[in-house]
């Protein structure tokens, strides 16, 4: 195993603290928390926002994001902090950040400092307050970041600090794409700026969350400007339409997902070689061009669905009336 040792001894205290507490509990609490900060479900939040509440927002809160959720991992690759569970045998791993990975495989689990979930929560929640402007949101967010940080650190895969740096690569984030959408005024050319910033991690970055990352960012960057020259989708507030977007973009995505893994052996994708992390990264990059570029063709189809079901209950209220 390969990497740095370096924590507090009060972090060690707190993470055994807790593990011993609460126990059986706890491992269930870490496991929902860490659920909620996830990659699935921040991607049901996000596509909620992008596709049926305000897809500029939803762009804007997307492109933040995505920063850090690329700059995270470019951290991880430089500063090398071993996870807590694997250099303390007082702590237990409630919850492995790859779970179809070795628990003690560095290259697959990746590394502690900071804690992408913390960075991803707060660099999405945080955004979309800023785009609701509600009381209510900002207390939201703020719950929802602090359960998510304190679950990292329960679950033994991250020590308190890395939930702090999390918060504010998150952070810097949000700041760093405001700055952009201030003075960069077309939309192709963030998405390219943040994208080169990124690619920078080619040059010393093993771990495959940044392969994920930078794969989903070439995505993005390629979708972005095909759905606005020819399909430009538009919001929705019918319930059944919203459901079947992201009902729809999330089988698209266990569809090709699964198959583009299939010509490969898993010792190959799990390997950390350099060939098996570019097609990890063209898969993360092809599903987001199909997710986001193309598939939104399917929107006004959905839309006539509630159209034709409205329509139908119109007909049959005239009928009952006569």
């Amino acid at each position: 195993m390969t990497g740095n040792s370096f924590y507090f001894p009060w972090e060690v205290s707190l993470i055994e603290g807790l593990q011993n507490t609460l126990g059986a509990f706890g491992g269930t609490l870490a496991k929902i928390l860490s659920t909620i900060g996830g990659e699935t479900f921040s991607m049901v939040v996000l596509l909620f926002v992008l596709f049926c509440w305000s897809k500029e927002r939803g762009k804007r809160a997307s492109l933040t994001m995505l920063t850090a959720s690329l700059w995270f991992p470019m951290i991880k690759n430089v500063v090398l902090r071993i996870r807590p569970y694997m250099e303390h045998q007082t702590i237990t791993a409630l919850q492995l950040p790859e779970r179809d990975a070795g628990a003690m495989d560095i290259v697959q689990q990746g590394y502690s400092f900071p804690s992408g979930h913390s960075a991803m929560s707060a660099s999405m929640y945080v955004s979309i307050a800023l785009e609701v402007k509600k009381r209510w949101m900002w207390f939201l967010a703020i719950a929802i970041c602090i359960l998510i940080g304190f679950s990292r650190f329960l679950a033994g895969v991250h020590y308190p600090t890395d939930v702090l740096a999390g918060w504010a690569v998150g952070i810097l984030a949000i700041g760093f794409c405001m700055l952009l959408q201030k003075y960069v005024q077309k939309e192709w050319v963030r998405n390219v700026i943040v994208l080169s910033i990124g690619l920078t991690g080619l040059f010393w970055c093993r771990s495959r969350d940044y392969y994920s990352a930078l794969g989903i960012m070439i995505g993005y960057t390629i979708a972005a400007p095909i759905e606005e020259k020819y399909i430009g989708f538009t919001d929705t507030r019918k319930p059944l339409s919203a459901v079947l977007r992201i009902a729809g973009v999330m089988l698209i995505y266990f569809i090709l997902n699964t198959l583009m893994k299939m010509p490969f052996s898993n010792e190959f994708l799990d390997s950390g070689t350099f060939g098996a992390n570019m097609i990890r990264t063209a898969r993360y990059a092809i599903i987001m061009v199909i997710s986001l570029g193309i598939y939104p063709r399917a929107f006004p189809l959905y839309d006539r669905i509630g159209k034709k079901d409205h329509n139908q209950k119109s007909d049959q209220q005239r009928f009952s009336a006569l």
